[in-house]
């Protein structure tokens, strides 16, 4: 395999070494330059350096090194072309076949604290770049690697027919162009990001990201829509993309959007917690010492929508849930695990999805937290964007502003409560008492609509709102919807604040002996 010439010129050398071995014992070329050079000369191999190669020294601190005929030539010539071939022949340039590059750390170095602009424009590549699309561009000759996870394929093939296929080159093209694309984008997001104080705004004057597919979907929205799910580039732990499914049908486009409603829910709570979920709101919120009674409880809230729904656990599911759920119907099953038990009852319905998802290992940002940092909705020819709803009440951040101060399993209630309704399409209107959902009232024209609702719901599942708490994602702009909340049973509400009539409302809260504490936040998810 004396033919074949290979240029490694890397900045990660995770697995390079055993690589460059690997094509040296198949008699392959070595070229190499700088750093990656040395290593491979220290480990004993026979490589040659670029400026040996071009005869022309490196220069500028190494920004000139690469950039030269006999490395793009050698790139770029077509084999299957007469005159290519005479061409390279007549300036005695040697062909290049297997090309092995990753490039400058722009996104490692843009993202560590205090980042300078001079730091950042030091790591911007050139050379690694224009080799890199030389080689993609020439894919029917040249096998490009971008990525040390292409070695071991690239490699089998080499021992065992002497040479790559065209469908790993072109395969091996893509995956370059698309790396160039990733690295590109987010030089532009960075540099548009910068102010002349040399800040970085969170909103770029260009947009540019990357999402890489993960699966084409049967249909959209509706039957007549097309879809597929894309992931973002580099996934947060514990984030619905980041599952596996265990059994059941391919995942449809309603299952996913409310398998992640379902899922940023639930974990959302600390202690055991079940969230049933349908058109996107949940309509059956608990928590309790077990998954089976978090369950039970979540359910009894709206057996009637539960039908069909997508639930998340954020605990194992057992033996004893695994029971009590089978019982149902249920499109989508969430749970950072199922004992083998759970598994076992699951296994004769094999249309039930279930979906195995690792919890988030927490901290303050919202990757830690498996969560978005920014979310968009398209508009016509647009898209708005903003950062993400993740904005977690504490109890010290409550202000009484009644004069019934609530109890302390009441401000309990209304935690859990509020943080339920952070997850409800507004206006939302969520009764709870005893850590679980009692009533539910979402998406309405009016807040008042909203309440009535989901007194409604709570009578038509049987379910007592006397001594209820109940939360609001935005302030009541009239005392009428605080008056349907206290005619239902309710005895406490937690509200953001900020109307014009808030005195008003707080006086229709004192009037009918409700207690009622003021976030000063609000939840809008329209």
């Amino acid at each position: 395999m004396t033919h074949l010439t290979a240029l490694i010129s890397v900045s990660d050398k995770t697995g390079i070494l055993e690589f460059a071995q690997a094509l040296h014992a198949l008699n392959v070329k070595l070229l190499s330059t700088g750093g990656t050079a040395k290593l491979l000369a220290e480990a004993g191999l026979p490589v040659t350096e670029v400026a040996e190669h071009t005869g022309f020294p490196e220069m500028l601190d190494g920004r000139v090194k690469t950039l030269h005929p006999k490395i793009h030539g050698g790139l770029l010539a077509r084999r299957d072309l007469p005159e290519h071939v005479a061409a390279i022949q007549a300036h005695g340039i040697d062909t290049i076949d297997i090309l092995a590059v990753n490039l400058y750390p722009f996104e490692a170095t843009v993202a560590k604290p205090g980042c300078t602009l001079e730091d950042a424009i030091e790591n911007i590549d050139i050379g690694g770049p224009a080799m890199v699309r030389s080689a993609a561009k020439n894919w029917k000759d040249v096998t490009v690697l971008t990525d040390a996870s292409q070695y071991a394929g690239v490699l089998a093939e080499l021992k065992a027919e002497g040479k790559t296929s065209d469908k790993t080159r072109f395969a091996c093209s893509v995956a370059a162009f698309n790396r160039i694309a990733q690295y590109d984008a987010a030089i532009s997001n960075h540099l548009s990001a910068l102010a002349e104080d040399g800040r970085l705004s969170a909103f770029p004057a260009q947009m540019n990201s990357s999402f890489v597919k993960v699966q084409d979907l049967r249909y959209g929205e509706n039957s007549h829509q097309s879809a597929a799910l894309y992931r973002d580039l580099h996934p947060a732990p514990g984030s619905l993309v980041t599952g596996k499914q265990l059994q059941g049908k391919e995942l449809s486009y309603n299952n996913i959007a409310d398998a992640d409603a379902a899922w940023e829910c639930v974990k959302s709570f600390e202690l055991p917690a079940c969230v049933i979920v349908k058109h996107a709101n949940p309509c059956g919120v608990a928590v309790a010492a077990t998954a089976a009674e978090a369950y039970a409880k979540a359910f009894k809230t709206d057996p009637t929508s539960a039908f069909g729904g997508i639930i998340a656990f954020n605990q194992v599911v057992d033996k004893a849930a695994a029971e009590l759920v089978v019982k149902q119907f249920v499109e989508v099953l969430m749970a950072p695990g199922f004992t083998e038990e759970a598994l076992a009852i699951f296994a004769p319905k094999a249309n039930v999805r279930l979906l195995q998802i690792a919890l988030p290992a927490g901290g303050a940002t919202p990757w830690q937290q498996g969560r978005n940092a920014m979310d968009s909705k398209r508009v016509g020819s647009g898209i708005l964007i903003q950062s993400a709803d993740n904005h977690f009440l504490q109890k010290t951040d409550l202000k009484v502003v009644t004069t019934l101060q609530p109890t302390a399993q009441q401000l309990d209630d209304l935690m859990f409560a509020w943080t339920v309704g952070q997850y409800v399409k507004s206006n939302a209107i969520v009764f709870c008492a005893g850590g679980m959902t009692l009533g539910v009232g979402a998406g309405q024209m009016s807040r008042i609509d909203s309440a009535r609702i989901a007194a409604i719901k709570a009578e038509n599942a049987g379910l007592s709102l006397k001594g209820s708490v109940v939360a609001s994602d935005a302030f009541f702009p009239f005392r009428d919807g605080l008056d349907v909340l206290a005619d239902a049973g309710a005895s406490c509400v937690i509200q953001p604040g900020g109307s014009m009539r808030d005195e008003e409302v707080i006086a229709a809260a004192n009037e009918r002996g409700v207690a009622m504490v003021f976030t000063g936040v609000r939840h809008f998810r329209h």
